[in-house]
């Protein structure tokens, strides 16, 4: 049985990424920092995500975790070893998302706690990887960063972007130590996804986004995308790359749950990066 561990999973894209994985059978363990429903103002709870993976035939274990503090994502990894004794995939989509992210203003203009996303976000990936790492090296398949186009384009300022990029170079590094071991580490550019946060706005105003909501995603296509790649038995051909979500699912055979192939944003908002291939110790 595959073992997984998807962070920042009580909704959005960390929620239909650990309900895709579900669909495979997985024993997915979600954490976030909502235990219930009705604990934050957003709806979703790690015990509502993890009955909704039971649901779906595979196991959900919620686990409170502030990725913001070491300690509990230390115990968050113990727990796993000793429940498991190893690791399958590892899901990097903890984030903070500060208030005014998206206000059309310069950085300096916005409050510091913009920073808030190298912490929870650039940093919590490593954190999180360094302590999965041990469990993945005896037959682990994946560790997947989540990402977007922000990582080379302007998106949300210069705080946003640091995070995104640092998190797509982690995985290009991250996978050249773990490429001997067989473990495939990449970055996801996902889409706009249908999320909590972004329902509300489409159905408020659905012809100001009616754009949007055209080329969005559901939350389940990244997690599809993912489940997929876990079982490809070429999967490090993949390793060490950002890759386009829409354009990772074309070469997998995934589709959105609708049936419908999303499209690519690259011609919009620009390439993912080319790394070299130099290594240097």
């Amino acid at each position: 049985m595959t073992i997984a561990v998807v962070t920042g999973a009580t909704r959005g894209a960390g929620k239909g990424i650990a309900l895709a994985l579900a669909d495979t059978g997985a024993t997915v363990y979600v954490t976030g920092r909502t235990r219930r429903d009705g604990d934050s103002d957003l709806p979703g709870s790690l015990e509502t995500t993890a009955r909704e993976i039971d649901a779906r035939g595979g196991r959900g274990i919620g686990v409170v975790c502030d990725h913001g503090d070491d300690a509990q994502v230390a115990a968050l990894f113990d727990q796993v070893k000793a429940e498991q004794g190893h690791l399958d995939i590892l899901v990097n989509n903890a984030y903070a998302i500060p208030d005014g992210i998206t206000a059309k203003r310069p950085f300096w203009e916005k409050s510091l706690n913009q920073l808030d996303m190298l912490h929870v976000g650039l940093r919590s990936a490593y954190v999180a990887s360094w302590h999965a790492a041990p469990l993945l090296l005896g037959g682990g398949r994946l560790v997947v960063n989540t990402s977007s186009f922000g990582g080379t384009c302007y998106m949300h300022g210069p705080a946003y972007g640091a995070a995104k990029a640092g998190s797509d170079k982690m995985a290009h590094d991250m996978a050249v130590d773990l490429r001997p071991y067989g473990v495939a580490v990449i970055s996801l550019w996902m889409g706009l996804l249908r999320t909590e946060r972004t329902a509300p706005l489409f159905a408020n105003a659905p012809k100001h986004y009616a754009e949007l909501m055209a080329t969005s995603e559901s939350a389940e296509f990244p997690g599809r995308v993912i489940a997929a790649l876990a079982a490809a038995p070429n999967r490090l051909d993949f390793s060490g790359r950002v890759h386009v979500n829409a354009e990772l699912a074309v070469a997998l055979g995934v589709a959105d749950i609708d049936g419908n192939q999303p499209a690519s944003h690259r011609e919009r908002l620009g390439d993912p990066p080319d790394y070299s291939d130099a290594v240097v110790y």
